[in-house]
């Protein structure tokens, strides 16, 4: 009997054991799934608070390009200046730069391209860069900004440096000075330009950090053509999204 006693007793608290490694699981299990969804949650308003950011950028271009000329302080600068907006609960920080006011790996002289490459690494490397761009372009022109992580020499770290600053998309030899970065105005000697008649182009590239309460960020970074509103037609055209 004593014995039936111990081997119940034995079986109860294995039992008991097994039952509460099956509640931890269960705990974690659940806790886990909740992190996950809050963080799917935060990720997809985030996602939305971006792309909402976005579009008042358009908004406000398209208005300032029916309105040119007015000269007021309403119009949105598209000289890399913030512009904060609140969008529901979350804070959005919205820059928008001309690709007339970056370097152009297509158009750019020998020169200009060096003084970009070296400020962004050393300066041997940056010339063997610069040589292959300008073999690279006499054959085919680069159409997208990610060919340039392929030319000879270049690194991860000075891709990320260049990227702010350069374009394919512009046409012009020289940046802007009045849409120029002060970085770039210094590196290529450009003159110091406060100008707010020069003309941003149709191509801009907009990038959005939207802030939710709680500290989630979100980033998004969009190069895009300006189109003229018809019947069906969307403002935009996507040239590159970086999210």
């Amino acid at each position: 009997m004593a014995r039936q006693r111990g081997a119940a007793l034995l079986l109860v608290l294995w039992v008991l054991a097994l039952a509460s490694l099956l509640l931890g699981n269960l705990a974690v299990s659940v806790q886990l799934q909740q992190r996950q969804s809050s963080w799917q949650r935060h990720h997809t308003q985030g996602d939305l608070a971006a792309e909402a950011g976005l579009h008042l950028a358009v908004a406000a271009l398209m208005r300032d390009a029916r309105e040119a000329g007015r000269g007021d302080d309403q119009a949105w600068r598209v000289d890399g200046a913030t512009h904060d907006v609140r969008f529901g609960d979350s804070s959005l920080r919205i820059r928008i730069r001309s690709e007339r006011g970056k370097l152009d790996l297509n158009a750019a002289d020998a020169r200009d391209l060096n003084a970009l490459m070296t400020a962004c690494g050393d300066g041997g490397g940056s010339q063997r860069i610069v040589q292959g761009l300008l073999a690279r372009r006499e054959a085919l022109p680069l159409r997208m900004l990610s060919e340039a992580r392929a030319l000879p020499g270049m690194s991860d770290a000075r891709y990320r440096c260049l990227l702010p600053e350069i374009t394919v998309w512009s046409g012009y030899p020289r940046p802007d000075p009045a849409l120029a970065s002060s970085r770039l105005q210094t590196l290529l000697g450009l003159p110091r330009s406060e100008s707010p008649l020069s003309d941003p182009g149709q191509i801009v590239t907009v990038s959005v950090v939207a802030v939710q309460p709680g500290g989630f960020r979100t980033q998004l970074s969009v190069t895009l053509v300006l189109q003229a509103r018809g019947d069906g037609q969307k403002p935009f055209r996507v040239l590159r999204w970086q999210q």
